[in-house]
């Protein structure tokens, strides 16, 4: 029996908007929370990217900095090293975008935004089978790395389930398809692993 559990906040059954969402995780006394979303922006944007909150701690940063390099080295995209992102991790977001739906926990969380929607070639990992179980292996091996003896993982799914907008699904995937969709498929590989 797995020493992991998971649990999806923000559902069909249960729209949570993303503070309702940290509250429900700090309730359950989840030992991370993790939201997946995809980047957008131009179609040439390249580089990976992982979000924490302005109050993160050693262990988010830590995991952060574990999961992006994962990402980098698998699918061959340099981290972010911009004004916002040293080394792919982005302290309270670009402009503070994502920094909400983190701050509100009480474990440590990241906001995860691997790859761009809207790069074809990202997009072309989004969309394929082999690249979402990579992006859920990313996943997967980060909380096992940093929480060898288990626990409850919270997930959830950035754009989707929302109380306050039912319809929001994020950017559009180049060649067809929304970014919270995509996110969820990788959520529900990575609660499998």
């Amino acid at each position: 029996m797995s020493k992991f559990q998971v649990k999806f906040y923000g559902t069909s059954a249960r729209p949570l908007d993303y503070g309702g969402r940290q509250r429900a995780a700090n309730v359950d006394s989840a030992i991370a929370y993790i939201e997946h979303h995809f980047n957008g922006g131009s179609a040439k944007a390249n580089y990976c990217l992982v979000n924490v909150g302005t109050n993160a701690g050693a262990k988010s940063k830590a995991m952060a900095a574990a999961y992006v390099g994962r990402i980098s080295n698998t699918f061959g995209i340099p981290r972010a090293n911009n004004d916002f992102a040293k080394n792919g991790v982005s302290v309270g977001g670009y402009k503070g975008r994502g920094n909400a739906n983190l701050v509100g926990t009480r474990m440590p969380a990241m906001l995860l935004e691997p790859l761009f929607a809207t790069n074809p070639t990202h997009a072309a990992f989004i969309k394929s089978a082999d690249g979402q179980q990579k992006l859920a292996a990313a996943i997967a091996t980060t909380v096992r790395d940093h929480f060898p003896d288990g626990g409850l993982v919270a997930f959830s799914v950035g754009h989707k389930y929302k109380a306050s907008a039912p319809h929001d699904r994020g950017v559009a995937v180049a060649g067809g398809g929304t970014e919270a969709d995509y996110a969820e498929k990788v959520l529900q590989l990575a609660a499998k692993l």
